[in-house]
C-alpha cells in the first residue's frame, strides 16, 4: 500500500477540514469524480446541441447514411471519435462512482 507523506496528509486534512486522512482522501476523490463527470456532461451537451441528437442517434444516422453531412468528412469522423470517447469515459467514471459511494 502506498504511503502518504506526513506533510501531504496534513495538507489534505487542513484543506478539506476533515477529521482524518481517509476522510480527506474520500472527499478529494469524490470531488474529482464529480468534476470529471460534470466536464464530460458539458462536452456531451455540446455535441448534442451541435448535432441536434444524442450519441446513439448520431451513430445510427452515420450507419444509415442519413446524416445531413458526409459521414466520411473530417468533421463527422472527428466528432464521432471524440463523442464516443467522452461517452465511454462517462460510463467508466459513473461505474467507479457507483463503487466508491
Amino acid at each position: 500500500m502506498p504511503a502518504i507523506s506526513p506533510k501531504l496528509g496534513e495538507f489534505l486534512v487542513e484543506v478539506t477540514h476533515s477529521k482524518s486522512i481517509d476522510d480527506a482522501l474520500h472527499e478529494v476523490f469524490s470531488d474529482y469524480l464529480e468534476l470529471k463527470l460534470r466536464n464530460l456532461h458539458e462536452t456531451i451537451e455540446g455535441f448534442q446541441k451541435k448535432w441536434g441528437m444524442d450519441f446513439e442517434e448520431f451513430q445510427k444516422r452515420i450507419k444509415e447514411g442519413s446524416l445531413k453531412k458526409d459521414a466520411y468528412s473530417f468533421e463527422v469522423e472527428n466528432d464521432f471519435w471524440q463523442w464516443e470517447e467522452v461517452e465511454t469515459l462517462k460510463s467508466h467514471y459513473n461505474h467507479i462512482k457507483e463503487q466508491w459511494m
